[in-house]
């Protein structure tokens, strides 16, 4: 792979767009000759400053999966409400059999999170957060439902616009 910008961590900079490979997955057909071996790579994107999505591709070498994925990935980002380097409130996500609860942390904390949570979590920009996964250890899951409970934030000024109250 070949990286356009800075690189960070695992991840890598594509222009705007910071990429985390979470997962590949190799698939094996069993053919007349052998086996022919396939490639799925889950990929979580984001610009570090509140928007993240991930993205799934399938090809019969790694490069053009992982390449896929991020498209797909760039299809699919949401905006995520942040305070600061943290999220606004605690949060729960499900998905499936994945369950994940998000704790907004002081700053210097930290992400303390498993990989997958860990990914969307940088991907976004939220540089403190504390985080617990139950039921499902699946990454595609848990990366959906990670995303799934970060799509439920609202800041304060966001429900006050949404309910048309001041609070105080």
């Amino acid at each position: 792979m070949q990286s356009d910008g800075k690189q960070s961590g695992r991840g890598e900079f594509r222009g705007e767009v910071l990429e985390k490979v979470v997962k590949i997955k190799r698939c094996a057909a069993v053919v007349k000759g052998g086996r022919r071996f396939s490639f799925a790579a889950l990929v979580v994107v984001g610009d570090g400053k509140g928007r993240v999505g991930w993205g799934y591709g399938k090809a019969n070498e790694v490069p053009p999966s992982v390449e896929k994925a991020v498209k797909d990935g760039q299809r699919s980002m949401i905006d995520v409400s942040l305070e600061g380097n943290t999220i606004p409130h605690e949060v729960k996500g499900r998905f499936g059999a994945a369950k994940v609860v998000l704790v907004p942390a002081s700053p210097g904390t930290g992400v303390i999170a498993g990989a997958a949570v860990r990914a969307v979590c940088e991907a976004a920009g939220i540089h403190d957060i504390l985080t617990k996964s139950f039921g499902s250890n699946n990454p595609v899951t848990l990366v959906k439902a990670t995303i799934e409970a970060l799509s439920q934030l609202r800041t304060s000024n966001d429900v006050q616009r949404l309910r048309g109250v001041t609070l105080s």
